[in-house]
């Protein structure tokens, strides 16, 4: 239950006057304390098994939980076999969690074989959140949870942890599953003993963990990285370093792809192009703030133009430069380049503006998150009476453009003041969140609160979307900024005569193009909509003598504007098109001596269907509408 904002356990009492609230398995609290609780159980297990274990910690996660432990050996696949059988006896036996309050030094004697607890003990009210050690301690009193064997009442294992927990190992049900397990650093420090870590899940009822494992068989289909190897798109090369990615002959097609049409998106919704190079001085990231607040996600300086004489002296000093992480100041400057009149407001300057983060080592997943990307960036420069319309504006933008790439499922995200991590005045903060939220709403979206999230300039709005087994991605962002305007004293010249400064608008669609030819791979599983596809046309010969016949077709089309080829490759037709399926190119014309003697060729589709006997112009038009439509065709039926 939910007591005055507080999660309690059930059996805490709550007094008169309180105001209490149910809390449901199905909820999101509810979910995370049936995960907590199964964590609970699995340290039981591992310590029943392996006696000399020592415990870390084991908070719930997205999706499930997951137990750390010092064992003298790595988990194999048996032993979580045997572990989840023990499990099934203890949460079968229907234990109970009982909470109880201890002092710092009743504490440290029941855990003094535990040397990780006991110092979480010494950590408490100091732990973070983010972490994992909240479970365990926090800023108020410290407790132990006993499980209590129901028909003895005796205790038969304990762990420190501030709970709340369900009230019986029975309640967990057999909706759960250990899932897999790793080695993990204590704390997620490298300084720190590598433990073992065990990962599991949890669900309210067996269905629903049958369709999680499910999604997850679903997801690794998917993975881009695996795609991306597959369908030969991109590499990540040892010798250019991590998080460094090249695209290959079909991923840089499909990459043209993507940034042509959002140009041509651009400029058709009024913005203006523009370039800036990759490094700069210091001094202009020490304007923007970002050296303040962003230096560890910024490589190192590079120390440049420092001249010393034949003795070595120095005569000129050097400066420094860095890469940058940020295309915002640069398109700052172009803004100041000259006298700006409230007539040429909104200014909305975009740019594919690579840019290079630090990101650690363990953070670095595939093209989601690298250390050199592309931002499909753009900053409007707009008039506080701008503000409003023109955010609608760039959300309606935003929507159109993710339905043309076959997104179609997105809510909102309001991302809010951080008071510890923000500048700006509290009467720009509170106009700029209303602001936001009203466009929102206005919206007829879901609109989710995301507090303290915001960047330290301002508030956010993001767009959330969904792709086709149901993920969410974080895409599309716009932020009001009232910090950089006054940073680089821009101004404009007012219609009654004053110089006024502009509000400043930061407005990712994409978010990087890296990251979004990820999400785009994995949504269509590499068989993208013929528009994007790198090959999307490819001919095959019944034998060698219709060669000639379907090169002509073929040539047609690429005179048309189609990524078409003849495969007169000396492999058998079945195994061409198989190798083709495989690659998933959208179209296979076959032809034969029916077609041929026709004029005509026979269309087969990813899914195995085939449409015969379809005139050459004909065929030529269907293909070229389905590019115009961006029509995502896999069977007969697709092609209108």
């Amino acid at each position: 239950m939910r007591v005055e904002g507080q999660l309690l356990d059930l059996f805490r009492e709550v007094e008169a006057g309180q105001t209490a609230e149910a809390v449901t398995i199905d909820s999101e609290d509810g979910l995370n304390i049936l995960r907590h609780s199964a964590a609970h159980v699995t340290a039981q297990a591992v310590q029943k098994l392996h006696a000399d274990a020592k415990l870390g910690i084991g908070p719930f996660i997205t999706d499930g939980f997951y137990y750390d432990f010092d064992v003298e050996e790595p988990f194999t696949p048996e032993a979580l076999k045997a572990i989840e059988k023990e499990m099934q006896r203890i949460i079968k036996q229907g234990q109970r969690f009982a909470r109880r309050v201890v002092s710092d030094e009743d504490a440290r004697a029941e855990l003094a074989n535990e040397p990780y607890k006991l110092e979480l003990v010494g950590l408490k009210g100091s732990a973070g959140s983010d972490s994992g050690e909240d479970v365990e301690v926090g800023a108020g009193e410290l407790t132990i949870y006993d499980n209590v064997d129901p028909k003895s009442g005796d205790t038969v294992w304990f762990d420190l942890c501030r709970g709340p927990h369900l009230p019986s190992t029975k309640l967990i049900g057999n909706g759960w599953s250990l899932m897999r397990s790793s080695g993990a650093y204590w704390r997620g420090s490298e300084k720190n003993p590598m433990l073992q870590r065990i990962y599991g899940t949890a669900w309210p009822t067996k269905d629903e963990l049958v369709a999680y494992k499910t999604r997850i068989e679903e997801a690794q289909k998917r993975d881009h990285r695996k795609l991306g190897a597959e369908l030969d798109l991109f590499s990540f090369p040892d010798e250019i370093g991590s998080g460094l990615a090249v695209f290959h002959p079909k991923g840089g097609i499909i990459r043209h792809e993507i940034e042509t049409f959002m140009r041509e998106q651009l400029l058709a919704h009024e913005y203006e192009l523009v370039n800036s190079p990759h490094i700069t001085k210091g001094a202009l990231f020490e304007t923007s703030q970002h050296l303040n607040w962003y230096k560890d996600g910024m490589f190192p300086a590079m120390h440049l133009d420092e001249v010393t004489d034949d003795e070595g002296n120095v005569t000129k000093p050097g400066q420094d430069y860095y890469l940058k992480p940020m295309n915002c100041p640069f398109h700052n400057l172009i803004f100041r380049a000259r006298a700006r009149s409230y007539r040429e407001l909104p200014l909305r300057l975009a740019e594919f503006g690579t840019v290079y983060r630090y990101e650690k080592s363990g953070t670095l997943s595939g093209l989601t998150r690298v250390r050199g990307l592309t931002q499909d960036d753009a900053h409007i420069y707009v008039t506080d009476e701008q503000v409003k319309d023109e955010i609608k504006r760039q959300l309606e933008f935003v929507f159109d453009t993710l339905r043309a790439f076959g997104l179609n499922d997105f809510y909102l995200e309001l991302s809010t003041r951080d008071p510890e991590k923000s500048v700006g005045s509290d009467e720009q903060w509170a106009v700029a969140e209303a602001t936001l939220r009203e466009v929102g709403e206005e919206s007829g979206l879901e609109l989710v609160d995301d507090p303290a999230g915001a960047a330290f300039y301002g508030p956010k709005i993001s767009v959330q979307a969904r792709d086709a087994i149901g993920r969410t991605w974080q895409l599309s962002t716009v932020q009001l900024d009232f910090n950089q305007p006054e940073l680089f004293e821009l101004e404009y010249a007012a219609a009654d005569g004053t110089r006024k400064q502009p509000i400043m608008i930061h407005r990712a669609l994409l978010g990087s193009i890296e990251r979004f030819f990820a999400i785009l791979l994995e949504h269509y599983a590499g068989a993208f909509p013929v528009w994007l596809a790198p090959e999307q046309v490819v001919g095959i010969p019944v034998a060698d003598e219709y060669a000639d016949y379907l090169g002509e077709v073929i040539g047609k089309l690429r005179k048309a504007g189609v990524r078409a080829r003849l495969d007169d490759s000396t492999d058998r037709m079945p195994k061409k098109i198989r190798t083709h399926t495989k690659a998933k190119v959208p179209f296979l014309l076959i032809a034969g001596e029916d077609d041929r003697s026709a004029g005509a060729v026979s269309f087969r589709f990813r899914d195995g269907s085939q449409r015969n006997g379809v005139p050459v112009d004909e065929a030529i038009e269907l293909i070229r509408g389905a590019i115009v439509q961006h029509t995502l065709v896999t069977t007969d039926a697709d092609l209108q």
